[in-house]
């Protein structure tokens, strides 16, 4: 009779490599970065890294809940937008009553974390996919970010908020930056790194993480064996409102003001940086490093670009073909891998 140890499938190194989620992203980075590399000369510098890890550090901080979200098996599309809604409440607040900043910062944490618990609340009690529920939030909010900035400020500009007690010790969590030699690291740099290893860590080592890919993978069998569907996917919702009031806190902190029409198409960015790093859109398989390679890549593509000094008239068009070419890439090494499995 076989024991239990010799019904066991041992895979090699390279199989057990080749199937994790992030390893088609890791090869498409490494081929972008060395394009661009021998493409731009101002690519090469330290400085011009940095601001690549910035630039991905914007988009990939939200990316990590997105990504986390469709593990779970859900879209959320008004993550965009709700980034310039954090930063509008926590600005006119303070502006029109004469608020302490860190005050109107908790309020808009809260009311990021409400938009994120009925975008949740509706998808599981009324069983519309998730990605008609969040249209309908994301319309909600552009509207009401153009309508109220104007309704209060005249224009469709938030208020100047440096002046307004609070801003350095905010300024300080969510925009400032410091000097390793000549190279400018921003805070968000860290932040982002803090926040992939979180995820990856609930992912990986805690009952939230299968809770996770329990739902996103088989809802109707997570929940036969007693996953909280409704309490991880609300949660799950909630932590995509908490990145996304994290970036506009950022923004609105870095610049002082904020125009309410910004951060509309910026979900599709989170998106593609979460299935660019091997999260399934059907749910259920990725990883938050993979997500984290995902923004990377669309850092280097959108700052190489420029360094490249290139028309930036095609732009959005050599976007798309670099993205592409990372989502064919991350595909083939998918079917290799499982090629190999199966051989």
């Amino acid at each position: 009779m076989p024991t239990e140890s010799s019904n066991r499938v041992t895979l090699s190194l390279s199989n057990r490599i080749l199937a994790r989620p992030e390893v088609g992203a890791l090869v498409a980075a490494v081929i972008i970065f060395i394009f661009f590399l021998s493409a731009a000369p101002a690519f090469r510098s330290a400085e011009s890294f940095f601001t690549v890890l910035y630039q991905s550090s914007t988009i990939g901080i939200v990316a990590v809940g997105v990504g986390l979200l469709m593990i779970g098996g859900e879209f959320d599309l008004s993550a965009g937008v709700i980034t310039i809604t954090a930063g509008l409440v926590n600005s006119m607040l303070c502006w029109n009553y004469g608020m302490n900043l860190w005050v109107g910062a908790l309020v808009s944490l809260a009311f990021c974390l409400f938009i994120g618990f009925v975008n949740g609340y509706l998808v599981m009690k009324t069983g519309i996919p998730s990605f008609l529920i969040t249209l309908g939030t994301f319309f909600v909010l552009q509207g009401a970010n153009l309508g109220v900035t104007k309704l209060v400020t005249g224009s469709v500009s938030s208020p100047d908020i440096s002046q307004i007690d609070g801003f350095d010790s905010l300024s300080a969590i969510f925009a400032s930056s410091f000097k390793i030699g000549p190279v400018t690291v921003w805070i968000t740099v860290i932040w982002w790194f803090l926040f992939v290893a979180l995820a990856a860590w609930v992912l990986q080592r805690t009952r939230t993480g299968n809770w996770i890919f329990a739902v996103g993978g088989n809802p109707d069998s997570a929940r036969a064996v007693g996953v909280p569907l409704i309490r991880t996917k609300i949660g799950l919702f909630m932590t995509v409102s908490f990145f996304g009031w994290f970036v506009g806190m950022h923004l609105l902190y870095r610049f002082n003001t904020l125009q309410a029409g910004n951060g509309v198409g910026n979900e599709f960015l989170y998106i593609i940086a979460a299935v660019v790093g091997g999260t399934l859109l059907t749910g259920g398989y990725g990883n938050a490093i993979g997500v984290a390679i995902g923004a990377f890549i669309f850092g280097m593509t959108s700052l190489g670009i420029v360094y490249a000094g290139w028309d930036p008239n095609w732009f959005k068009a050599f976007l798309g073909v670099m993205l592409l070419l990372a989502v064919l890439v991350n595909l083939y090494v998918k079917r290799m891998s499982t090629a190999r499995k199966v051989g």
